[in-house]
């Protein structure tokens, strides 16, 4: 497995790494927890070093089983986790009853997550989402005292818009920011990127096979459970399904002529598109990691990546990612 450094940190990763978020949450019931602890040692295994989970996902338990899933691999693996949600009384859904970025509220949340990831220091620690009730700098400054008290090792955002980026940078240096980011959404491209290459800050790319779509088993005729958070995003309408097939299409096309497939050229594209970008797909089956990883091999040419650029152009993505609702905390 390849490995990469997150911007100008010494922190060094595998070029792909696991978002283990629907292990627990959000595609449906959570998993059975011996089978996803087996599944996270088979990508270590698999040369995988970078594990992202959140207090949130559960919440509370998918932390747990991140925690005794890597309990073995103390110093050897890097664990990412977040905070920034309310996640007191019953009604659990992220954002449900807001964000919460207050510094004491950053510290409890922390202790928490220490406790259930079993380890004394959190590798990597985002806030989740931007809370426009605290300014970012006491945030960053509540996470350089965790980071000065030995808790924290590095710090990162998720979702934030420039703005953010650069004051909370100025007041502890960001090792990484967390975004949606694929050939699914490329709007990151516009000001977020340049923004983190002048700052020396790394990209971890989530959903980067678009939540599942870009690997060309979702059909226009896809039914989702209530269960399934899918079920409630714009882009996964019947007809937004339709629309964007034009986009497997692409993929499956390039994905014939190197013997890939279309989650494969989708992930070699990311890669592809800076050194200091890391994807996190996630899974629960084994075959679909073993795919994932394999994305890490596809060498594509310039030539490929302009076709992709020239025939993505074309292809106008429709359906909103969230529902206003979650779409209002992000970009802040």
């Amino acid at each position: 497995m390849q490995k990469r450094k997150l911007g100008k940190s010494n922190l060094e990763v595998s070029a792909m790494g696991l978002g283990c978020m629907g292990m627990s949450f959000s595609y449906g019931p959570p998993k059975d927890k011996q089978q996803m602890i087996s599944l996270i040692h088979a990508a270590i295994e698999r040369g995988i070093t970078f594990f992202d989970t959140a207090e949130v996902y559960g919440p509370f338990i998918n932390e747990e089983l991140v925690g005794e899933a890597l309990a073995p691999y103390r110093g050897k693996v890097v664990i990412a986790t977040k905070f920034g949600f309310d996640l007191s009384g019953s009604d659990t859904r992220p954002g449900a009853r807001g964000v919460n970025s207050q510094p004491e509220h950053i510290k409890q949340a922390v202790e928490g997550s220490l406790k259930r990831l079993r380890v004394e220091s959190i590798d990597l620690l985002y806030q989740h989402r931007v809370d426009p009730n605290v300014p970012i700098e006491d945030v960053a400054g509540a996470v350089k005292g965790l980071i000065q008290a030995g808790k924290v090792k590095h710090f990162g955002l998720s979702e934030a818009g420039v703005k953010t980026i650069r004051r909370a940078h100025a007041v502890q240096p960001l090792t990484a920011l967390q975004n949606e980011y694929s050939l699914w959404w490329r709007k990151p491209e516009q000001e977020v990127i340049p923004t983190l290459e002048e700052l020396g800050i790394a990209l971890v790319a989530y959903s980067p096979l678009g939540k599942g779509f870009l690997t060309g088993t979702i059909g226009e005729n896809a039914k989702f459970e209530s269960t399934d958070f899918r079920s409630t995003l714009p882009r996964f309408t019947p007809e937004a399904l339709k629309v964007n097939q034009a986009v497997i299409d692409l993929l499956g096309r390039i994905a014939k002529r190197k013997n890939a497939t279309p989650a494969q050229i989708a992930l070699a594209w990311l890669l592809a598109q800076k050194p200091w970008i890391v994807p996190i797909p996630g899974t629960t089956k084994l075959s679909r990691l073993e795919e994932n990883i394999g994305a890490v091999a596809i060498q594509l040419t310039p030539e490929d990546l302009r076709e992709i650029d020239a025939a993505t152009a074309k292809i106008a993505v429709q359906g909103a990612r969230y529902p206003e609702r979650l779409e209002r905390m992000t970009g802040l």
